[in-house]
Order: C-alpha cells, then structure tokens, then sequence
C-alpha cells in the first residue's frame, strides 16, 4: 500500500518548518516560539507514521487525535510569530494554508474512524 495523504503531506509540512525554523533562528534569532512551531509543527507527521502500525483501531485514533492537537497547536504557534512580526502575512498565510488542510484531513480522518468504531 502506498502512503497515505496525510503521510505524504504532514512530512512535506515538517519540512516547511523546518525551513521556517532555521530562517527564525539563524536570521531573526528568535528561538522560543519558533522551537515550539518546530516541535509541534514536526510532531504531526511522526504521529501519523506511528498511526500506520498502531495496536489497534483505539491506538489509531488515539494517535490521529493527537497529530490534530498537534496541527492546532502549530497553527497557535504560527499566529503568534505573525502578530509578533517575526513573520510576514505572505509567509503565514502560504503555512497557514498548509496547516489548515492537515487540520482539516486529521479532523476528517478522526470522525470516520470514530465511526467505524463505533458501528
């Protein structure tokens, strides 16, 4: 099987803020938020690679369920960086807009396996 879209686009969202990170650190030299943004905003991809072999439906759902918490605590991250002028609207929005569709997946992805548990 090949690899989920939310795989596919969680790690290709790591990689943005990774990018992200290094241009706040190196260039702004801003290192708190942005050490926050790195590990929650890299956390999403990694619970959704654990998801892949979880034990059970309840272990995938519980793994999916923090990947979102994840993605909504990065989207908290990425607004604070913005409104604190450590990035600009063109670059938060371009994020932003990333983020946005994994919480959206995440959130669809939780409700159909909610329901398919429960049936």
């Amino acid at each position: 099987m090949g690899k989920s879209i939310v795989e596919g686009k969680s790690y290709s969202f790591a990689l943005r803020i990774i990018n992200a990170y290094k241009y706040l650190s190196g260039e702004q030299k801003e290192y708190v938020l942005s050490k926050q943004m790195l590990r929650s905003g890299t956390a999403i991809g990694a619970l959704c690679r654990e998801a892949e072999h979880a034990q059970s439906k309840a272990d995938f759902l519980n793994k999916m369920n923090v990947a979102l918490k994840e993605a909504n605590e990065t989207e908290y991250w990425l607004m604070l960086l913005k409104d604190s002028h450590y990035i600009g609207a063109e670059v938060f929005n371009s994020i932003e807009q990333d983020c946005d569709e994994l919480i959206s997946l995440l959130v669809s992805i939780v409700k159909s396996t909610k329901t398919n548990i429960s049936k």
